[in-house]
């Protein structure tokens, strides 16, 4: 449905119609219950008026049967309501409201047009509190016993949102353990505490009264150096956790599945995309709380598993998307239209869209402007090929964010409007504007006019160029062979392709051969010895043990890799790269290890106590440590699953010896997800958790008395405010799950991008999470970054979809922005060939002397290579100096005119 005005929703009465965004729905309206004709059969003004005609109140509902050999089940979940626990106050005090009432605040389609606003007067609140584990973490009526996984982490977002929105606002969040358990979470949470005016208060709370004034909302809670107080806010926000959908059990009792006792989808713990029904998978929030860059990839990996499911079908019923003849613009003169995208709030908050179009309508050339809600939506893709359909464009270019992310999608729209896709440029006024100049609005937009004009001064130059099909070979290399690997090998070639599985250890099962239980009861053990069968058994797969990779070159489609293992060379040709490393325990300098034996990591622990170790099953007393060498200076991040590692530990040391006394030092608990029921279990069995702060962790020393031999850990408990002395036989450490050595080497072989703790970096953390920028190399489980094991299956099975996406085609198209070189202007100096890391560059012997040539598939188009010849010699294709120097000619100002724009040339 086009809307007049992107924020204009007073055609409804009762306003009853709301503009929804997400990745699934790009840009729709719906319209909620409040609608007059839905309840008197009145009004119908919206149907009116809509041009597309995308509302029709005469619709009945109607029974479609549909065929399928799989189903996937992706139903979402159901935020909490916390009117089912009155304690809260919401619904009842106006300036209480959910997480989700304040996502809605925060947008530029919400009530308030992206502006912070308090309901009972509209002012701008300067005192706002959030409320941590609203329905999640409470074995209450209404409550829900288990984390929901994403409430501490969004509540980080929106309290820098909120600090971005006003500096002066002062912002506290109370709560019990901080869950910054993902990748780079917890230095966003570093961030947040940094910012001036926020407040973290580890504290329960409960909402005493409204004034009835002000209708502030006053906050009870407590803290060990001042005990109970309370403090008046002008709003306070719920962080309300995930309920499983409410319509979970009918789709149980319709496909025949089982839900677990929270009401989520059942699941094979060692295959969790899997229902107790064939056939039937299950991705996303349905499996259980997750946050976004795991639902993406259990939606890849569900797809895989139909893939193998229905592989007897691939390319029966797929039919190829055909595209209009592309025109011939060679005589025409430049028609330029220009786009600009609100972005949500990301743009229209800051920048003046509405003055930026008037701007570019100005500008030489530019025949068409619009402003949009979301360029990238569907709806908005569509009305840019209409644009060039209708106005006869031959240039475009869409102000709007990063062309890293939907430059493809902008494209695409050039196509279906019949245009070369390289008459195409983006203009970032996100990144580049609105986020960095977010509280200088003014100059802001003006820093937006000169970035689209200067995009438009490029696009007047610019020149089509064809994209070349290269041929695909259709094994896959997986390099890593413990869990993640296996699973990822094993799901590729159960859809008819060659794998070739590189371990570098003489054995498969890489930690995994560590491990014998989990909290859930798996016996990983036997799993484990299952899944080597099944790779060791299957026909498409071949494994190389104590391998060593000396040398991979190549490109999507396309690659070599030399591997030597168990003494034997050999080359392997392959069209896909999986990257499954792994990852090692860190092992400690602290806490008196490696100089006592009674000091041990949970890994060394867990292997005592499958052997039923005499001195561990009997131990009077042991005590655990965690965060040994997570959460510092040298490794700021979380190790996610060193928690629950401990817990199980201990609940299995309570089912041999249960009149062990164990101690979990801690300084979060990080049990997410349904791991918070184990946490609760082992506090029953009387495991005592002591929280300790990291600048007070705990003493260890080993001692003698009475003729005892004890190590004696010291620790300050917050709750006693005093040093207390626990004499333990055995000390375990949760240490970190570290990075293996070899990563750097890894990533150098296969141009994979390492992160900040040589972990791989994905393409993307949300959009694209097992994807590499490196086209045809994917990643998968630890070698992401630390994982249980159900997440790394569900990644591992992401993997192979993302593979399976590649080597189902025969053919995959390379980008036709790559770099030529002119051999009169080449001297032969060979900076152009050290400069390319992609080896795309080579010297040959001509009459003339030695020259540079290109090979254009291995081209990445970085244009490295053009800033190191002297002679100018090497052009990038699309970025060509003609079109830079237009760019640069275009920032003298308003005063800027074109010189004279050729008309569009063929291309090379």
């Amino acid at each position: 449905m086009k809307i007049p005005d992107p924020f204009n929703q007073e055609i409804s009465k009762n306003k009853a119609i709301h503009i929804h965004f997400s990745q699934a729905i790009p840009l729709i309206t719906y319209i909620d219950e409040s609608c007059l004709y839905l309840k008197e059969k009145k009004c119908r003004i919206c149907e009116a008026v809509c041009e597309k005609k995308a509302i029709d109140f005469t619709q009945t509902p109607e029974k479609v049967k549909v065929n399928v050999g799989a189903i996937i089940l992706a139903p979402g979940f159901e935020p909490f309501d916390p009117k089912v626990r009155d304690e809260y106050g919401y619904g009842k005090f106006e300036n209480v409201i959910t997480s989700m009432d304040y996502e809605r605040l925060l947008s530029s389609t919400g009530p308030y047009e992206g502006e912070i606003r308090r309901t009972s007067d509209l002012k701008h609140p300067k005192k706002i509190a959030w409320i941590q584990c609203v329905g999640s973490r409470q074995v209450l009526p209404g409550g829900n016993s288990y984390c929901s996984t994403v409430c501490c982490t969004y509540t980080q977002k929106q309290v820098i949102l909120t600090k971005d929105h006003d500096l002066e606002a002062e912002c506290t969040v109370f709560h019990n353990d901080i869950r910054s358990f993902g990748k780079d979470f917890e230095r966003f949470y570093e961030r947040t505490e940094r910012l001036p005016g926020v407040r973290f208060i580890r504290s329960y709370v409960s909402v005493v009264r409204e004034d009835p004034k002000s209708k502030n909302v006053t906050i009870r809670y407590s803290t060990p150096e001042d005990g109970v107080k309370e403090e008046e806010f002008d709003m306070v926000v719920l962080s309300i956790g995930l309920n499983p959908p409410s319509d979970g059990k009918d789709l149980a009792r319709k496909f025949g599945i089982e839900l677990d006792p929270h009401g989520f989808c059942k699941t094979n713990p060692s295959n969790p995309i899997e229902t107790a029904r064939p056939g039937i998978f299950v991705s996303g929030v349905f499996q259980g709380p997750m946050d976004i860059p795991e639902s993406v990839f259990t939606a890849s990996g569900a797809g895989s598993q139909c893939g193998q499911l229905l592989d007897y079908r691939r390319d029966k019923l797929t039919t190829e998307r055909v595209y209009p003849a592309e025109k011939d613009v060679s005589q025409e003169e430049p028609k330029v239209g220009v786009f600009v995208c609100y972005c949500g709030a990301n743009i229209g908050r800051v920048v003046d869209v509405p003055s930026v179009v008037e701007y570019a309508s100005k500008l030489p050339h530019v025949v068409h402007v619009d402003k949009q809600l979301f360029s990238c939506s569907t709806d908005s893709a569509k009305q840019i090929t209409e644009a060039i359909k209708e106005k006869g464009l031959n240039r475009v270019v869409v102000a709007a964010c990063t062309p890293k992310t939907h430059e493809p999608t902008f494209r695409d729209s050039l196509r279906e409007g019949g245009l070369n896709q390289y008459f195409f440029d983006m203009a970032n006024i996100r990144e580049h504007c609105s986020w960095v100049h977010s509280r200088e609005k003014e100059e802001a937009t003006e820093k937006a006019k000169e970035i689209t004009r200067l995009s438009v001064a490029r696009a007047l130059r610019l020149e089509p160029l064809q994209e070349f099909e290269l041929s695909v070979n259709k094994a896959a290399l997986v390099v890593g062979g413990g869990l993640a690997g296996m699973n990822c090998a094993l799901s590729i070639a159960n859809q008819g392709h060659e794998v070739h599985l590189i371990e570098r250890e003489k054995e498969l099962g890489g930690m995994a051969r560590r491990i014998y239980y989990t909290l859930e009861g798996l016996d990983v053990q036997a799993y484990l010895q299952d899944l080597m069968y099944k790779v060791f058994r299957h026909p498409l797969i071949r494994v190389y043990p104590d391998a060593t990779i000396l040398e991979a070159k190549g490109y999507v489609g396309n690659f070599v890799t030399k591997v030597k293992s168990e003494g034997v060379i050999t080359e392997i040709k392959h069209g896909a790269t999986v990257i499954a490393v792994g990852a090692d325990e860190y092992k400690p300098t602290e806490y008196l290890y490696g100089k006592d034996d009674r000091v041990m990591t949970n890994l060394e622990l867990e292997e005592r106590i499958a052997r039923r170790d005499e001195k561990v099953v009997t131990a009077e007393t042991l005590v655990m440590i965690q965060c040994v060498g997570s959460r510092n200076e040298e490794r700021n991040y979380c190790s996610r699953i060193c928690c629950s590692e401990s817990i199980k530990n201990a609940l299995k040391l309570k089912e041999i010896n249960p009149k062990m006394d164990i101690y979990i030092l801690f300084r979060d608990i990080r049990t997410y997800g349904f791991k918070e029921d184990y946490y609760r279990e082992a506090a029953d069995k009387d495991v005592k958790f002591i929280r300790y702060e990291p600048g007070d962790k705990p003493q260890v020393e080993a001692v003698e008395e009475s003729g005892r031999q004890i190590l004696r850990v010291t620790v300050t408990d917050p709750i006693l405010g005093k040093r207390v002395e626990i004499d333990a036989d055995m000390l375990a450490l949760a240490a970190a799950t570290v990075s293996p050595s070899g990563n750097k080497q890894i990533s150098q072989l296969f141009k994979a991008s390492l992160g900040p703790d040589d972990f791989f970096k994905e393409a993307h953390v949300k959009l694209r999470p097992v994807d590499f920028v490196e086209d045809g190399v994917y990643l998968c489980g630890m070698a992401h970054y630390p994982k249980h094991i159900p997440e790394a299956v569900n990644q591992a099975y992401g993997a192979a979809g993302r593979v399976l996406t590649l080597l189902s085609h025969d053919t995959v198209v390379a980008s036709g922005s790559v770099c030529i070189v002119d051999e009169k202007k080449c001297m032969g100096c060979g900076a152009c060939v050290e400069a390319c890391t992609y080896g795309a560059l080579e010297l040959y012997e001509t009459r003339q002397g030695e020259k540079a040539k290109i090979n254009p598939v291995l081209c990445k188009g970085d244009g490295l290579c053009n800033t190191k010849c002297p002679t100018g010699a090497i052009q990038l294709k699309h970025f060509t100096d003609e079109q830079l120097i237009a760019q640069i000619d275009a920032t003298v100002g308003d005063r800027w005119e074109p010189k004279e724009v050729k008309k569009i040339g063929c291309g090379t």
